[in-house]
C-alpha cells in the first residue's frame, strides 16, 4: 500500500457557500430525478397560499427541460438584509438556512406553519442547476436576478414597472443539472400527482399544470377542490362503495391549558372511508409535504381509530367471545387522506417523505378519536357497519391462527426460561426482541408492550457461526435458545423449510449504539444469513436503532414547554444543536446524556425511542437479489471465515478511512 504525502495544514478543505451541496447531493435531496428540487419551489408557493397570501399556483414544463414555478404570493423580498447587506432574494437562493420559516414561536416570522425546516430548500435547488432566473413582482416593479451554477450571474434589478402597482408574487424557472441526477428526466405523473395534492390541501386554491409540447398545443390541467379532502378522497376510491359514508373534519388548536404540549394552531384535517374490498390506501402531509413514508401522524391517527372503534364495539357488546380486535384489523381496510399542522416539524432525513415527530402521534390522536367516536355512535348504523368489519377481520385471523396452531400442536419444545412471551399468538402481529444483556433485557420488559412484544436477553457476544455445521450449532446454549423462541429449525437455503411454526413476524436484534453493539449485530446477521436463511429472505430479520444521545432542551416560553430529542448518533446530534442555535435557544442552556447502554435506558425511554412501533427507527434486513446474495455470501466469508485473515487485512487497508470514521461516530 502505497504511503500517503505529507499531512499538512493546506490539505483541510473548507466547502463554502453552495459547495456542499454539489459535493454530497444525495444528502440533500433525492438524485434519481429532479422533481424534489423543483418541489422546494413549488413547496414556497404553497407556503404562501397555506398563509393566505397566494389564491393560484402554476407550474410549466418548458420544452427545453426547464420548469417555471409561479405563483401571486407576497413575493420575495428584493431589499438589503439588515444584518447581511445583501439582497435577501440573493440570500435565500445562495446561502443554506436562510430562510423566513425559522422564527415561528415568536410570532415574528413570515411563515408560522410550512414544511420548510432548515432553510436548504430552493439554495439546493440553485445549487443543482445550470441556470435559475427569480422574477418578482413587488412595490409596483418587476425586479429580477438570474443565476448560473448556483453563482449570481446578473444581480437583482428592475426590469419593468408594473401596470398594477398592487400586483405580487414570484416566479422561478430552473433547469436542472442533469450532471447530479440519475436521469434529468421529470416524470410528468409524478409532479401531476404532487400538484393535485397541493390543490386538495388548498381549497380555493387553483393548481395549475401546463406541459409544453413540440409542434402541439400546450397541455393544461388544472385542480381545484372546493371540498378539500372530502373530495379528493372520493376520486381516491374509484367507484368503491365504502360501508359509511366518508367521515372528514379538522381540529386544530385554539387554546393553552397549563401543562399543554402543543402549540397554538397546530392540528389536523382529516377523511376517512372504509372499505370491505380495497382498503389500506392513504395519503398523508405535513404543513402541505406529502410524506410518502408516513410516519408519526399516521400512527396517531390509526391509534385513534382503533380506540373511538374499539370502544363504540364494545359500548354495544358487539365482540364475539374470544375475539380481540388490534389497530390493524380496521387499519387495513381504510381509505384516509390525513394532513397535519405541526409548528417544528421532524422528518426523515432532507426529502422529508416521513415524519419522525414523536408528540404528533399524541397530537393526532387527541384531535381525531373523540370527534370520531361521537360521530359513530350519533351515526350508530354506520358504526355498526364499520366495527363489523374490523370484526369479520379480527374472526378472519382467529380462525387462521387455529389452523397453524392445529398443525404445530404436537412435539412442541420447551420454551427457553430467559424467554418473556407475550400475550399475542399470532405471528403476523408479535415481535420478538433479541436484546443484549441481561440488565437491557430487564429495561425491555419493564418498558415493552406485552401484547406483541417478547424480549429474549442474550448473554455477552455470541458464537461466531459461519463455520459451524447447522448438525452441532445447537450445542451452544445462546443459539438453541434463539431457534426455539422463534419456533424454525437452522437450515441452508437450498433446504426446504417449515416456516408454520414461526412463533414472530418480526425478529429484531438490540444492541448498544457502541462497537461492541455492532459487532453483536454483526454475529447475530452471520447466525440468520448462514443458518436461517429463509427468515431473511422472507424480510423476518430487523435491527432495531436506539439513540446514542439525549438532548434536553428547556422552555422556551408559554408556546413551547421543555423537550427531550434524541439523537441516533454524533452526525444527529450535530444537526440537532445547529437547529437549536438556528432557533435562537441560548448557548449551553440544554443539556446533552450520552447513554453508555441499553441497560441505563428507562423503560419509558427503551419504549419512546426504539420499541415502541409508531416512533422507533427499526430497519429491515434485506438481499436485494440473487446476485446480491452471491456478493454478500462473499462480504460474510472474507469477514467471517478464519483462514480470511489476509483478505481481511487488505480490506482494512482499503477501507480503514471508512471504519475510522464509523469508530470515531459510535465509539
Amino acid at each position: 500500500m502505497a504511503k500517503v504525502s505529507q499531512y499538512v495544514e493546506s490539505d483541510i478543505r473548507i466547502l463554502k457557500g453552495l459547495e456542499p451541496v454539489k459535493e454530497r447531493p444525495g444528502m440533500y435531496t433525492r438524485t434519481e430525478n429532479p422533481v424534489h428540487i423543483i418541489q422546494e419551489v413549488i413547496d414556497n408557493s404553497a407556503d404562501e397560499a397555506l398563509g393566505g397570501f397566494s389564491q393560484r399556483i402554476t407550474v410549466t414544463m418548458h420544452i427545453d427541460g426547464s420548469v417555471t414555478v409561479e405563483d401571486d404570493g407576497r413575493g420575495i423580498p428584493v431589499g438589503l438584509h439588515p444584518e447581511e447587506k445583501v439582497p435577501v432574494v440573493e440570500l435565500v437562493f445562495t446561502r443554506l438556512h436562510a430562510g423566513g420559516k425559522f422564527d415561528k414561536t415568536s410570532g415574528t416570522g413570515a411563515y408560522a406553519f410550512a414544511g420548510g425546516l432548515h432553510g436548504v430548500g430552493v439554495s439546493v435547488t440553485n445549487a443543482l442547476s445550470t441556470r435559475l432566473e427569480v422574477n418578482v413582482r413587488r412595490d409596483g416593479f418587476l425586479h429580477q436576478i438570474v443565476f448560473a451554477d448556483g453563482n449570481v450571474l446578473k444581480p437583482v434589478e428592475i426590469i419593468a414597472k408594473l401596470k398594477n402597482p398592487r400586483q405580487t408574487g414570484t416566479s422561478v424557472r430552473v433547469w436542472p443539472d442533469g450532471r447530479y441526477f440519475d436521469t434529468a428526466r421529470i416524470p410528468v405523473s409524478e409532479m401531476e400527482r404532487l400538484l393535485r395534492s397541493k390543490a386538495v390541501l388548498l381549497p380555493g386554491v387553483e393548481v395549475t399544470f401546463n406541459i409544453e409540447q413540440e409542434g402541439r398545443e400546450t397541455e393544461t390541467r388544472n385542480w381545484h377542490y372546493p371540498d378539500g379532502l372530502k373530495g379528493y378522497i372520493l376520486e381516491m376510491l374509484e367507484g368503491k362503495e365504502p360501508v359509511a359514508p366518508v367521515f372528514f373534519g379538522e381540529k386544530y388548536i385554539g387554546h393553552k391549558e397549563a401543562g399543554d404540549t402543543f402549540a397554538l394552531g397546530e392540528g389536523v384535517a382529516w377523511a376517512i372511508a372504509w372499505c370491505a374490498e380495497g382498503g389500506g390506501v392513504g395519503e398523508s402531509f405535513v404543513n402541505l409535504i406529502p410524506t410518502a413514508n408516513g410516519g408519526t401522524h399516521e400512527a396517531g391517527l390509526r391509534q385513534a381509530q382503533f380506540e373511538a372503534v374499539k370502544a363504540f364495539a364494545e359500548h354495544h357488546n358487539m365482540m364475539p367471545r374470544g375475539v380481540k380486535l388490534t389497530a390493524e384489523d380496521i387499519w387495513g381496510k381504510t381509505c384516509f387522506v390525513l394532513s397535519a399542522r405541526i409548528l417544528d416539524p421532524q422528518f426523515q432525513g432532507q426529502v422529508k417523505e416521513k415524519l419522525n415527530s414523536r408528540d404528533a402521534v399524541k397530537l393526532v390522536n387527541s384531535l381525531v378519536r373523540d370527534p370520531l367516536e361521537l360521530w359513530l355512535n350519533e351515526h350508530v348504523d354506520f358504526g355498526r357497519a364499520i366495527a363489523e368489519l374490523a370484526i369479520s377481520q379480527a374472526s378472519s385471523r382467529l380462525k387462521q391462527l387455529q389452523k397453524v396452531e392445529r398443525k404445530k400442536s404436537s412435539g412442541v419444545a420447551v420454551l427457553p426460561g430467559k424467554l418473556t412471551d407475550c400475550e399475542e399468538k399470532d405471528p403476523a402481529l408479535s415481535e420478538l426482541f433479541l436484546v443484549e444483556g441481561d440488565s437491557a433485557g430487564g429495561s425491555a420488559k419493564l418498558g415493552r408492550s406485552k401484547d406483541t412484544q417478547a424480549i429474549l436477553p442474550l448473554r455477552g457476544k455470541g458464537l461466531n457461526s459461519w463455520e459451524i455445521d447447522k448438525d452441532r450449532l445447537l450445542a451452544n446454549s445462546e443459539i438453541h435458545d434463539i431457534a426455539v423462541a422463534i419456533g424454525v429449525d437452522p437450515h441452508t437455503k437450498e433446504e426446504e423449510v417449515d416456516l408454520s411454526g414461526l412463533r414472530y413476524g418480526k425478529i429484531c436484534i438490540m444492541s448498544d449504539a457502541d462497537v461492541d453493539g455492532f459487532h453483536i449485530q454483526v454475529l447475530l446477521l452471520t447466525l440468520f444469513y448462514r443458518h436461517f436463511p429463509k427468515l431473511v429472505e422472507q424480510g423476518k430479520i430487523y435491527i432495531a436503532h436506539p439513540p446514542l444521545y439525549r438532548v434536553d432542551v428547556p422552555s422556551l416560553g408559554k408556546n413551547r414547554p421543555p423537550r427531550k430529542i434524541y439523537a441516533l448518533d454524533s452526525n444527529e446530534l450535530e444537526v440537532i444543536e445547529e437547529k437549536l442555535r438556528v432557533e435562537k435557544v441560548r448557548e449551553g442552556s440544554w443539556t446533552v446524556t450520552r447513554f453508555k447502554g441499553l441497560g441505563e435506558m428507562n423503560p419509558d425511554q427503551l419504549w419512546e425511542t426504539t420499541m415502541n412501533p409508531d416512533t422507533r427507527r427499526l430497519l429491515p434486513v434485506r438481499v436485494v437479489d440473487k446476485s446480491g446474495m452471491s456478493s454478500t455470501h462473499d462480504l460474510f466469508q472474507m469477514l467471517m471465515a478464519k483462514k480470511e485473515a489476509e483478505s481481511r487485512r487488505g480490506w482494512m487497508e482499503l477501507n480503514g478511512n471508512q471504519v475510522d470514521e464509523e469508530i470515531d461516530t459510535h465509539a
